[in-house]
């Protein structure tokens, strides 16, 4: 009645799998890079907001201690949002 293989094939749920083309960052050591040019429209604004970040501290900060207050939390939130950013689009 059935073409030989349909149920078996109606039983196993498939596997969705994304193409080269909608990848976006690949992982590599608990971290991820660019490998699509829209990971790197996303990356490059990524590092360059990074080094603002660090160079306004170093300019305005006196002490380490102040540096590191004013890095470290904007730092997390731009480690966090990009990393979560990389893990969906990978």
């Amino acid at each position: 009645m059935f073409p030989s293989g349909t149920i078996t094939n109606m039983a196993q749920p498939k596997k969705l799998q994304k193409s080269k083309k909608s990848v976006w960052f690949v992982k590599v050591r608990g971290s991820y890079l660019p490998v699509n040019w829209k990971g790197w429209l996303t990356y490059i604004p990524f590092v360059a907001f990074l080094l603002v970040v660090l160079l306004d501290a170093l300019r305005t900060k006196n002490t380490i201690a102040d540096i590191f207050y004013m890095i470290f939390p904007q730092w997390l939130g731009a480690v966090a949002v990009m990393t979560w950013i990389a893990w969906r689009k990978s």
